[in-house]
């Protein structure tokens, strides 16, 4: 058995990107741990969703422990850095957000957990974060630095199958959803927006569906960033399993992938 760490940018993006394949890898034995690189204080709460003297930071530690506990993580570490909100913002520009963390104090910190794990693999985003958020383009950048501090060779960047999200942005019966006009924005951000990357360049493709349930309730634990009317929970569940049910890979310093997809990120450990 191995350990594997998932570096996220804020909690909720675990459980939104790669929420099954933690389920599937705890399930089949495999050490689990979850790590968070900001505080994501600069999120949206639902309305209601921060209980007097509480802030959304808290909110949002708490909902990521529930969220961790539905995946079977083993250990779930904040680095607690502030979330630098949007590019363009005036947050992403403050000193000591994630953004401007210089990447080699915050890629040593990450070090040292994958050498105290004696990490086999990690998990991180695309160069550009797969939309180009700050946050998760630093988190790039420190996993691929922390990986090489720690020795660790396996690197796995989660990210989105662009042209499927796009052929999935066309279909009609998505216009249907009753979630008020974020249905029609989201769409349209898919089809102008590089989200992702392009089917041919992804290695890995984790099929998610036999734990598709688990994984939307971990999506549902972060109530104070996606409710039931969100367009996410709005999804009929045909639509949701096509949305959600397979998390894409590309494993670093591989050839160029394309279909058919390696299904597992532990196969290379079992090889002799």
């Amino acid at each position: 058995m191995a350990t594997a760490v998932f570096f996220h940018a804020h909690p909720d993006d675990e459980s939104i990107s790669t929420a099954g394949t933690m389920i599937l890898a705890s399930a089949a034995g495999h050490r689990v741990v979850l790590v968070t690189a900001t505080d994501g204080a600069l999120g949206e709460p639902t309305p209601g969703s921060i209980p007097e003297g509480s802030t959304l930071a808290d909110v949002r530690a708490a909902e990521l422990l529930q969220a961790a506990d539905v995946m079977g993580v083993h250990r779930v570490e904040m680095l607690g850095y502030p979330d630098s909100g949007m590019a363009g913002e005036a947050t992403s520009e403050i000193s000591d957000c994630f953004w401007q963390t210089p990447v080699e104090d915050a890629a040593r910190r990450l070090a040292d957990i994958l050498l105290e794990e004696n990490a086999s693999l990690v998990t991180i985003y695309d160069d550009h974060g797969n939309y180009g958020h700050p946050d998760h383009i630093q988190v790039h950048r420190v996993g691929v630095r922390a990986a090489e501090l720690a020795g660790v060779d396996l690197v796995y960047e989660a990210t989105m199958n662009r042209d499927f999200l796009r052929w999935l942005a066309d279909d009609e019966s998505l216009a249907e959803i009753d979630a008020g006009e974020e249905v029609e924005a989201r769409r349209q951000e898919i089809r102008e927006t590089d989200i992702g990357t392009p089917a041919a360049m992804i290695t890995h493709a984790v099929d998610v569906s036999s734990v598709i349930d688990r994984k939307r309730r971990t999506m549902a634990e972060h109530r104070s960033q996606i409710t039931e009317e969100s367009f996410f929970m709005a999804l009929p569940p045909e639509a949701f399993l096509a949305a959600f049910g397979t998390e894409w890979f590309v494993l670093r310093g591989s050839t160029p992938g394309g279909p058919p997809y390696s299904a597992d990120l532990f196969e290379p450990l079992e090889s002799p």
